[in-house]
């Protein structure tokens, strides 16, 4: 168990308030891998390895957390975003907290043959929630940007039902009704079923949705650096999620890119996110809290960049697919952690020292966001969980196990009724709605990273082992598996073949 804090602490927070760190998350909505200047590939050597979509993309400030932090190769979340912000808010895997798909507000999503009792409310009232335990455990909490954490008259609509206490624009949407302060967000223009809430005073101003987020989030942190207790901000940008609208600001940066129109759109919303990430680590500076805060930054599923088709080595190249589907351009995503403001003699940093300008070979996943914050904030949490504290691998060190991860999607969408299932250097996925012999996909990542050669017929021990490996690991979470036909209730579970 994790008592870092006497219980003495609990009757004394504000006192020790500077004792603990800020912690900050950055969450970029669809931003895979390679939507970045930041290079997250390494070669044979370890070495980072810049490709064309790294020089075609412009991310300082991603640059610059990359320079004071440390990155991840190979990083996980789910191929669609509420089933990873899920796994972040509660460090368990979509297969154990049941959110398999994304929420759909204005009711259920399931599919013809999704499990009928999977968690499309999203998160519920008693679950244990990160930005709820660390406001129990002292913490002052700050959430701004897109939720779509639960429907529309449901608990998990806002975030500020389960544990922050501050929420701006977050609600039920998965994308805003625009991006322009101008259509006010939706509410004057665009779609306005998705207009994003709380922003009135940007209504018909020539502002970009994502600048907006930006002041209001600095105006939290303002006030959250005047009061006594540690914040922890979870900055969720509705960006880089269509519509694809650009940013007019950077769009002369993309004018000679060899690209179609909505691709240099694309990177117009990438850069102002970033540009975000600067302002945001400057205000920092300036009230005298970047020392003092952990930084986690990352995206939610993914890319859905207008580059290629969907299951193609395209728009995450060198990675194949796209968010939605179960090849790794739609799982893997960007991650950097870090210090704010490295500073050697700081006390808080010396208990979680970070091996800055680093490219880690280990791999890590959403849920290990959970107890890794919490761990660091000496706060304790309730089991089960799924993750675990990747502060071994944040100084440089190992984590000391092989990579593993479950992705378990019974529904239908890009790609429809599978689970991705990663151990080691094997990667299994298994399709539950094709017939017998045809079920298994199988890639050795190691010496396959494109996901090209399909060995599950040339290795038929390794995929009855993987098959074998990743059954017992769904019924470990308590999966809920898609239905067999339209016309049976029986749920396809996996067979060994």
């Amino acid at each position: 168990m994790r008592r870092l804090i006497p219980l003495l602490f609990a009757l004394s927070l504000p006192a020790l308030a500077a004792d603990r760190p800020n912690l900050l998350v950055f969450l970029v909505d669809d931003m895979g891998l390679m939507d970045s200047s930041v290079p997250f590939l390494a070669d044979t050597e370890g070495k980072p390895e810049v490709h064309p979509l790294n020089k075609f993309y412009r991310t300082p400030s991603m640059e610059r957390l990359a320079k004071n932090g440390i990155r991840f190769e190979t990083f996980y979340a789910n191929s669609v975003c509420s089933p990873t912000r899920i796994s972040i808010m509660t460090g368990q895997s979509s297969a154990r907290h049941h959110t398999t798909q994304w929420i759909r507000s204005e009711g259920n999503n399931r599919g013809a043959l999704g499990p009928h009792d999977w968690k499309w409310e999203g998160i519920t009232e008693g679950q244990q929630t990160l930005p709820g335990v660390l406001r129990e455990g002292g913490y002052h909490t700050i959430y701004a940007g897109k939720a779509h954490f639960g429907p529309i008259g449901l608990y998990g609509e806002f975030p500020s039902n389960f544990g922050f206490d501050v929420n701006i624009g977050g609600c039920s949407w998965g994308q805003p009704g625009s991006y322009y302060g101008k259509d006010g967000f939706g509410w004057i223009k665009g779609n306005k079923s998705r207009a994003v809430p709380d922003l009135k005073k940007y209504h018909g101003k020539d502002i970009y949705l994502t600048e907006a987020l930006t002041e209001e989030m600095n105006s939290a942190l303002t006030e959250a650096a005047e009061g006594d207790k540690p914040f922890f901000a979870y900055m969720a940008y509705y960006a880089v999620h269509a519509p694809f609208q650009p940013n007019k600001k950077y769009i002369d940066h993309y004018e000679g890119a060899k690209v179609k129109g909505q691709a240099k759109t694309f990177a117009t919303m990438i850069e102002s996110m970033d540009t975000s990430v600067g302002q945001i680590l400057d205000h920092l500076n300036e009230i005298g809290a970047a020392e003092n805060t952990f930084v986690i930054f990352l995206g939610d599923n993914g890319t859905d960049a207008p580059l290629g088709g969907i299951h193609e080595i395209a728009c995450a190249a060198p990675l194949r697919g796209k968010k939605g589907t179960h090849y790794e351009g739609g799982m893997r995503v960007p991650f950097i952690a870090g210090w704010a403001k490295p500073d050697p003699s700081s006390e808080l940093q010396k208990r979680l020292p970070v091996a800055a300008g680093t490219l880690s070979r280990e791999a890590g996943n959403i849920t290990d966001i959970f107890p890794t914050l919490l761990d660091l904030a000496g706060v304790d949490y309730k089991q089960p969980i799924d993750g675990a504290d990747l502060k071994p691998a944040l100084g440089g060190g190992s984590l000391e196990r092989e990579p593993e991860f479950l992705m378990h999607f019974p529904h239908d969408h890009r790609s429809s009724y599978f689970t991705s299932y990663r151990l080691g250097d094997w990667k299994l996925i298994y399709h539950y709605n094709k017939p017998a012999g045809k079920r298994c996909e199988l890639f050795n990542l190691a010496k396959d990273r494109t996901e090209s050669d399909n060995l599950a017929d040339k290795e038929p021990e390794v995929r009855k082992r993987m098959i074998e490996a990743m059954a017992k690991a769904l019924e470990k979470a308590g999966a809920q598996y898609p239905l067999q036909s339209k016309d049976s209730d029986k749920p396809a579970k996996p067979v060994v073949e």
